[in-house]
């Protein structure tokens, strides 16, 4: 096996003295990307990859399918509004369904360590039926693997999915343009808040719960209002922030918003504020972002506010001409700041 070659990396942290993977690596910021546009690109170089969507979009005979695969390590494995089984669920239904797609069926596969509880097991099991039921998706093969005590957090899920694009949908990362209208489903950060509460043993007065849930309904919903979505994204690992750094530089636009409209939870700020975080960056599990033609926004947003899933759906900002490949936001005191993505990520093993 060839060495390695790391000397055109670019990276904000001086890794390339120590070059080994960190906990940064996984958590959806630059690191995460660095990885991937230098290292798995090139391994894996083919043009379904190089779109880096949610999920791989792919054309078989007369079909669009859409599929994506995603590996759930989070800490705790149950915590309040769910588990680990509903999250890994969620999660793949969620990546399909950002292309559009109706996600249909799904694999999974478990790393168990050894000595985790039967019972524990099993009501994991049982939440992922009922998701998966929920959200309409079959869970149709999957694998088990088991390892030694003390090398697997108690459990490791796979889960994979396929589904299809209906015609006439184009929905992907790089389609966003100027003029373009930004909004989110609902209130961020609360996922990720909701994990750190119960890992770090904090209490804000109110219990907080995951926002963990199926979007392929909500999806269906704004597409039968409209098929010209140019955008859909999943604000997972990294956040709202991430997710439109990420847009920007694949669409090479530039994205505004304006902090004042983001619609972020009082137990949320507040719990930031005590910790030195940004919910921007939070993690969030049951919420997209979507980006449209200012023509069918309105729309769109009110047809999302109907839904039971984005009933605290904002208009965040615009896409613009200016700063391609930046995000802005208008802080509450008339000024702007860049808010580029983070290294790592404020919270690690939240999905």
């Amino acid at each position: 096996m060839s060495k390695l070659n790391i000397d055109g990396w670019t990276c904000p942290i001086p890794l390339r003295n120590h070059p080994q993977i960190v906990m940064g690596h996984g958590g959806g910021g630059k690191l995460s990307a660095e990885l991937i546009q230098h290292l798995f690109l090139p391994a894996f170089a083919n043009a379904a990859l190089n779109d880096l969507g949610d999920s791989a979009q792919l054309a078989m005979g007369g079909l669009r399918l859409a599929f994506s695969t995603d590996s759930f390590v989070v800490r705790p494995l149950f915590f309040p509004g769910g588990n680990i089984g509903d999250l890994a669920i969620n999660g793949t239904v969620n990546d399909i369904a950002m292309s559009g797609a109706q996600p249909l069926f799904l694999s999974t596969g478990f790393i168990v360590e050894e000595g985790m509880a039967l019972e524990q097991l099993a009501r994991i099991a049982n939440t992922m039926g009922a998701a998966a039921s929920a959200a309409g998706v079959a869970l149709v093969t999957g694998d088990t693997k088991v390892v030694d005590k003390g090398h697997g957090d108690g459990l490791y899920i796979n889960t994979s999915g396929i589904g299809i694009i209906p015609e006439g949908v184009q929905i992907a990362p790089h389609r966003a343009r100027p003029g373009d209208v930004v909004m989110v489903s609902g209130e961020i950060g609360v996922h990720g808040i909701a994990i750190m509460s119960v890992r770090e043993g904090l209490a804000f007065g109110v219990t907080l719960e995951s926002d963990s849930a199926p979007l392929n309904g909500l999806v269906n919903a704004l597409l039968a209002v409209t098929t010209d979505i140019h955008v859909l994204r999943d604000p997972t690992r990294g956040g709202v922030a991430s997710s439109l750094n990420e847009i920007a530089k694949m669409s090479h636009v530039g994205i505004a918003y304006d902090e004042r409209k983001l619609p972020v939870p009082d137990v949320v700020r507040a719990a930031c504020d005590m910790l030195g975080m940004d919910p921007i960056y939070v993690a969030n599990e049951g919420k997209l972002i979507a980006i449209v033609p200012a023509g069918v926004a309105e729309e769109v947003w009110a047809t999302m506010q109907q839904h039971p899933l984005g009933r605290a759906a904002q208009i965040i900002g615009q896409v613009t001409e200016q700063h391609p490949g930046v995000v802005v936001a208008r802080t509450g005191i008339g000024g702007s700041r860049v808010v580029d993505m983070q290294v790592g990520e404020q919270l690690p093993r939240i999905c």
